[in-house]
């Protein structure tokens, strides 16, 4: 199965077929790797004969891995993939490695903080009032992240305990939100995303690693659903956008990804800057002082996002990063501490 597999993905044009049999095979088999190998001489089961032809055939059609599979690793959990939701790519990885470093340079000590809704049934004359409380308030009292008077959805409001504090813009399957959640016990994150499937995909991965104390997902455009209060109380503002430019996209990117993957969590604009910007905006108001913002971006976008970021006199510092292959891929501005 394994020999003729990576053959028929070898002519259907797969890049790596014998990795893609081995990723196929192992997830139908539920073995690992080894066990595979192990086990070659173990005949494959009626419903494992099953499965497998409906996994190649998707695969030999240009469908994602991680689509077919269901499934994507990503540093320390696995996570469920589906198609309308972004899948992780490992140099995100170094994005999280950024957020944490701004996780690790925080304060402790950041007092609770009314969250995204009470966890009790306010009695009369106590708390939010109902607009407020379903969520769908007025918008156009949060100071900015997104467009005001959308409908925003998400969990019940909650206290945020003591402790740091990030926001993610944009979680997709929750890989950052969740990997900073779980690497860095007692950091509270806040993930919002625009995609209803997003949000879905991302509280169900949350709640499979048994993070909902940690981590509160809200449905809204950039940052417009969560709650005002939190406003300039986030250490870190991470966010991995929309980054690839338009005509790249149409021209330049493998049709499995062009093909399958949201565009809106791929097409940038013409510089692949447009949702970045907006973000450059938000972040001060958004950041503690000294508090830091991390974006993943476009490997030619890179130094024209520095200028914009300078040019704001905002931040203390700004820097690019490499990903695994040495390419730009993350920047880095961390906020000025006001003076006292």
């Amino acid at each position: 199965m394994l020999r003729w597999t990576e053959g028929y993905l070898e002519r259907k044009g797969d890049e790596r077929p014998r990795l893609s049999a081995e990723w196929l095979l192992c997830n139908v088999t539920g073995l690992s790797r080894v066990q595979v190998y192990m086990d070659f001489d173990r005949p494959l089961m009626r419903d494992e004969l099953d499965r497998m032809h409906q996994a190649v055939v998707r695969r030999g059609r240009g469908e994602p891995l991680q689509y077919v599979t269901g499934e994507m690793p990503f540093r320390h959990i696995v996570l469920r993939c589906e198609e309308g939701v972004l899948i992780p790519r490992p140099e995100t990885e170094i994005l999280v490695d950024a957020a944490l470093e701004g996780v690790d340079a925080a304060p402790m000590t950041f007092p609770p903080v009314m969250g995204e809704m009470p966890d009790h049934e306010p009695s009369e004359g106590e708390g939010p009032d109902a607009g407020e409380a379903s969520g769908t308030g007025d918008e156009s009292e949060v100071d900015d992240g997104g467009e005001a008077g959308g409908e925003v959805r998400g969990e019940p409001r909650q206290i945020l305990p003591a402790g740091c504090r990030v926001l993610e813009v944009g979680t997709g399957t929750g890989c950052i939100a969740l990997s900073i959640a779980g690497e860095r016990p007692g950091t509270r994150v806040v993930a919002t995303d625009l995609s209803p499937k997003a949000i879905a995909l991302a509280t169900r991965n949350r709640d499979a690693l048994s993070l909902q104390d940690a981590v509160t997902i809200v449905e809204c455009d950039l940052a417009s659903g969560v709650d005002r209060e939190l406003m300039g109380t986030f250490s870190v503002l991470v966010s991995n956008p929309p980054y690839i430019p338009t005509k790249v996209l149409a021209n330049e990117v493998p049709s499995e990804v062009r093909d399958h993957e949201p565009a809106l969590a791929l097409d940038g604009g013409e510089d692949g800057l447009d949702v970045f910007r907006r973000l450059l905006e938000f972040a001060p108001k958004a950041l503690a002082p000294g508090g830091m913002f991390c974006v993943e971006l476009y490997e030619g976008s890179l130094d024209d996002a520095a200028a914009l970021a300078r040019e704001t006199g905002e931040w203390e510092s700004v820097e690019v990063r490499e990903d695994l292959t040495h390419r730009p891929r993350v920047l880095v501005c961390r906020l000025a501490r006001r003076e006292s």
